[in-house]
């Protein structure tokens, strides 16, 4: 019996020739990379070959897992089992490769010999005497592979099925002598061949490697050196059909690979003398227009739609607390009309004003249905994690009404359901589903009672009406500072404006892709009340140059000391709708195209959440601004008027220019709108 040893006879051997195996590969590819001769004349050209022949050699790492004990017949069973092994076995395969130059997809084919060899770790006998077990287990196998780059680059990756023929199942078997009885004569070893064994295994391989080019690229053979790996897991490579001993095998090693270009014959042509033909850039006007100081403070009458949803966090069924909750004594005091005494505890102040009214929604519903005693409603609760969930949901909103406002249950219905009526997400739909499954988390407020709907509507879809608020503007948008790059579109595929005072402070704006461009004149001046500034535009041209046109404006800062009011309306729209909610059409033409006084300015900006592309955002706001003024025209000129003039605006998802923030579902929901702001004749 041999000495007790980590390193067995079998592994030094397998190591000493993978190392001489290895080293063959390296100096026959550099020898063959040297004798390439430039048969081609130097200004041949070859195409990149798709078709490889070579041959790849290397090592196979070998794990053993299961039992063996029966080992050439039911006659002979060693006295104790051997479970785990390993070992290190070679592999050569010729290779055939398909792959077509910068493309993804390609197929291998490689067939030959490889070891699957090891020894199983030492057991210990009744005798007390260790026992030993190894294998020259080796295959024919034959591999057939889909082949991806998935970056169209050197590295790719591959798999495929493995189809092994048992050629060779021999094995050793070594008991030795009981330590504490030294003089004992030991066993003789035991050589043969497994019984029961399968003749051939179909099992399946993965693997990954990387082409490094040995040949100059003007060659037409050209050459490859391709290390990989390859992971053999054990699926279906059960080798005996008894017992159940199984191999996983990590194989590594190098193929070199050649393959031959085809020659692109080109035709000479002697060129005739041409006129040079100049490159004229479209021709773009730049100019910046700062209106004088508008002398006015003016105070906005704005009719704020009112959603009737109620958002819910995820994994909640309370009503969030960022909604305006009254305790019961509070009830008397409340008014439609006064909201300020009633406004959420966290809102910026850009969505200060217009968000009050949204998040006291429960309030002003619980208000109109103790007036009007007859009013009922339908709470519609929509949740991912199930119809109880949403109705749980609408089940709290419904409690806060009757506990708080004295409001009868049975005026108020309840229901769950997995999805609202028109949900915002949609099945083409692949981007931000997160934000989107955010705004269908809600209960929806549903009503046929005429006193609880916006005008000339009915109708359990239609929304609840809007309310008016009184408020101070902080800076209108006719105050704003305009850039106009006309013919930009044409020219640039996006400009920018670097802005400079008179001190020489640069300030930097864009990039844009539209040809109108407005900034409040406080985000150019900050605290300074005027200033005079030269403007440059810096238009990128679609060939990657660039242009530059200057122009000075004087700047006055936005003051308020006179009274002056406006109105403002606000039409709605669904989730990458450009057509305005239907409801809203009758209500533009019927409420709002009335109170347009003559000779008054309609100035329209649309707005967009900031879900999507902004390029596809800028487009949808212009779309829905066109849309309704498309809806105004078509009233004032039923009505015999053309005295009104319009200013449209597309913002797109600009967070600067936003009515809200897009923190919360509701703030993205009321963020695709149309404002409307109708300014008196001055």
């Amino acid at each position: 019996m041999k000495p007790i040893t980590n390193l067995k006879k079998g592994s030094r051997i397998a190591r000493f020739l993978y190392n001489l195996t290895l080293k063959s590969v390296i100096v026959g590819a550099l020898i063959l990379t040297g004798i390439q001769s430039p048969l081609q004349a130097q200004d041949a050209k070859f195409t990149k070959p798709s078709w490889w022949f070579g041959a790849a050699g290397g090592l196979n790492l070998n794990f053993y897992r299961g039992t063996t004990q029966q080992l050439t017949s039911a006659d002979f069973l060693t006295p104790t089992a051997f479970h785990d092994g390993q070992g290190i076995g070679f592999f050569a395969l010729p290779i055939l490769e398909f792959h077509r130059p910068d493309t993804r997809l390609g197929f291998m084919l490689q067939a030959g010999y490889e070891s699957r060899k090891g020894e199983w770790e030492q057991v210990v006998t009744p005798c007390n005497c260790p026992a030993d077990l190894s294998t020259d287990l080796s295959y024919v196998t034959v591999e057939p592979s889909l082949r991806i780059a998935p970056f169209k680059s050197n590295f790719y990756v591959y798999g495929g099925p493995r189809l092994g023929i048992n050629i060779n199942k021999q094995f050793v078997y070594e008991q030795g002598i009981n330590p504490a009885f030294p003089e004992q004569v030991a066993e003789p070893d035991l050589t043969g061949d497994f019984s029961n064994m399968d003749k051939y295994l179909i099992s399946m391989q993965v693997g990954a490697g990387y082409d490094i080019s040995l040949s100059a690229e003007a060659r037409q053979t050209q050459v490859v050196l391709s290390p990989f790996i390859a992971f053999h897991p054990y699926f279906g490579q059960n080798p005996r059909t008894i017992e159940s001993w199984n191999l996983t095998t990590l194989r590594a090693g190098l193929a070199l690979k050649f393959g031959r270009g085809r020659e692109v014959h080109q035709e000479i042509i002697t060129p005739l003398p041409v006129k040079k033909i100049e490159v004229v850039v479209p021709e773009v006007k730049f100019t910046a227009n700062a209106p004088k100081n508008v002398p006015v403070e003016r105070r906005v009458r704005e009719t704020f739609p009112l959603r009737n949803y109620v958002f819910f966090n995820e994994g909640s069924t309370e009503i969030p607390n960022r909604y305006v909750l009254l305790r019961k004594n509070q009830v008397k005091d409340f008014r439609e009309d006064q909201l300020e005494v009633f406004a959420p505890k966290e809102l910026s102040g850009r969505s200060k004003r217009q968000m009050t009214v949204y998040y006291n929604v429960l309030n002003i519903l619980g208000d109109r249905m103790v007036k009007n005693p007859a009013t009922t409603v339908t709470l519609s609760g929509s949740s991912m994690g199930g119809i109880q969930d949403g109705k749980a949901m609408a089940e709290s909103t419904k409690l806060y009404l009757v506990d708080v406002f004295g409001i009868e249950a049975s005026r108020i219905t309840t229901e769950g359901r997995i999805k609202p009526v028109i949900p915002s997400e949609q099945p083409w739909g692949q981007l931000e589903l997160t934000l989107l499954r955010e705004g269908d988390r809600r209960v929806s407020i549903g009503s046929g009672s005429p006193e609880l709907l916006m005008e000339f509507q009915s109708g359990p879809d239609a929304p609840l009406k809007p309310v008016e608020i009184v408020a101070v503007q902080e800076a209108p948008i006719d105050s704003y500072v305009t850039f106009n790059a006309d013919g930009a579109n044409e020219a640039f595929s996006s400009w920018s404006m670097r802005i400079a005072d008179e001190q020489g402070k640069v300030q930097n704006f864009g990039p844009y892709i539209q040809e109108t461009v407005s900034i409040p004149g406080k985000s150019i001046l900050g605290t300074r009340p005027e200033g005079d500034y030269k403007v440059t535009m810096i238009g990128q041209l679609k060939d990657g140059k660039a242009i530059e046109k200057e122009t000075s404006v004087h700047m006055v800062l936005w003051t308020p000391p006179v009274d002056e009011e406006m109105m403002r309306f606000s039409v709605l729209y669904e989730f990458n709708d450009s057509k305005a909610i239907m409801i809203y059409e009758k209500y533009l033409t019927d409420v709002v195209v009335p109170k347009i006084p003559k000779g008054g300015t309609a100035i329209i900006h649309g707005h967009t959440d900031i879900i999507g592309g902004e390029d596809i955002n800028l487009k949808l706001s212009l779309a829905r601004a066109n849309d309704v003024k498309g809806i105004l025209e078509k009233g004032l000129t039923k009505a015999g008027r053309n005295d009104v003039k319009f200013e449209v605006l597309g913002f797109g998802e600009d967070q600067d220019l936003a009515p809200f923030d897009n923190k919360y579902p509701e703030e993205r929901f009321y963020n695709r709108t149309v404002i409307i702001d109708i300014i008196p004749k001055k």
